[in-house]
């Protein structure tokens, strides 16, 4: 089927989502009738991640708990354009999976790994291997074959949010869907914001509004300093110039950051900021693939070497961490360690003043805990 032999329905919708102008809510903000449009020309199935993978994620879950219903009319929708099976994906044991199992569709239980989540380890997984990310050199919407020659069909990943939109755009129409957001990022979108503040929200919002209205919503704590933006993949900012920024691809982009999966986490004041870094990098080193060299090997590196920087902040430890940094981006299998450079990289910059005291020999953190 091409999309000039789709009935008028599917037509219709195609069209809708085209100057609705949805762009996917999972992060990468890829447009999504160009998406949908690829996956009719073949019987393609269809899977709707719902594993709210990043680090702080909440919002898919919260898309399942709270408005399931249109969920899966939306997943209905795709699956008709797709002529193919549809899944659903969550992460094993948590109460997504138990809500989507109690709604009676079938669910992909995915291991509660970082990597598992990502667009190719969702294919993979379904197709009975293992949660990791494939070579991104097919497009499995199209069909293909890994990097073992095993044959994977035309698949397309779509993150449950934008399946909620989906169905939000067939029912209410485009026009209802621009009066939000701004021109160039339309819709409501949701983020969500969690950390030290003192009520944890997922935000029914739009591009375009100040970041210090979302920090506001979750009651963010006056002696917040900094926040990271879309976990582990993103950027951290200060508060103090982040919150008159707007909420937007624009309002962002001086720190470096995105919109991202949608995701603000606010730093514990208490903690040395470096430390916080130190314990993502740990993190990031335990939760790669382990199947290429980046992620075997720069990525725990990179963890180590910044451990060695944050206890003497010498410029040749430093020139070592800037020469892993420079090694990491555009080698791996996936994104995975382009993300974790770049966190780091925003690290460096943020936070340079606190590294300047760690090489003068103290940290205002320490003083505050003893204090």
């Amino acid at each position: 089927m091409t999309p000039a032999t789709l009935n008028s329905t599917g037509v219709q919708l195609l069209d809708s989502l085209e100057a609705a102008g949805l762009t996917g809510r999972g992060g990468a903000a890829f447009p999504s009738a160009v998406k949908l449009r690829a996956l009719t020309r073949r019987r393609t199935g269809v899977i709707v991640n719902a594993c709210d993978g990043e680090l702080g994620a909440v919002k898919d879950g919260w898309v399942v708990a709270n408005h399931r219903d249109d969920l899966l009319r939306g997943a209905t929708i795709v699956g008709r354009l797709a002529r193919g099976q549809v899944s659903f994906a969550a992460h094993r044991g948590s109460a997504t999976e138990e809500r989507l199992r109690r709604a009676g569709v079938d669910t992909l239980d995915v291991p509660g790994r970082y990597v598992s989540s990502e667009e190719s380890s969702l294919i993979n997984f379904a197709e009975g291997g293992l949660a990791r990310p494939m070579t991104k050199r097919p497009l499995y919407i199209q069909g293909g074959r890994d990097s073992t020659g095993r044959r994977i069909p035309p698949t397309v990943v779509l993150n449950a949010e934008t399946v909620w939109r989906i169905a939000q755009i067939a029912e209410h129409g485009p026009e209802w869907f621009r009066r939000y957001g701004t021109a160039a990022e339309p819709g409501p979108r949701l983020a969500s914001v969690g950390g030290y503040v003192g009520r944890p929200v997922v935000i029914e919002t739009q591009a375009g509004v100040p970041i210090g209205d979302l920090l506001a919503a979750a009651h963010t704590r006056s002696d917040a300093e900094y926040v990271l933006i879309n976990g582990l993949g993103g950027a951290f900012a200060p508060i103090v110039a982040i919150t008159s920024s707007p909420w937007s691809r624009e309002g962002l982009a001086r720190f470096d950051a995105r919109l991202g999966p949608g995701i603000i986490e606010v730093l514990d004041p208490r903690r040395c900021p470096l430390d916080i870094v130190g314990d993502l990098l740990s993190y990031a080193s335990g939760e790669s693939a382990g199947q290429c060299g980046p992620c075997m090997f720069g990525v725990p590196e990179l963890s180590a070497l910044w451990q060695q920087f944050v206890r003497s902040p010498s410029a040749r430890h430093r020139r070592a961490l800037e020469v892993n940094l420079g090694l990491l981006p555009g080698r791996g299998g996936c994104k995975f360690p382009d993300g974790v450079a770049g966190v780091a990289r925003s690290a460096l910059a943020v936070f340079s003043d606190h590294i300047a005291e760690h090489a003068a020999g103290r940290c205002r953190y320490a003083a505050r805990r003893s204090s």
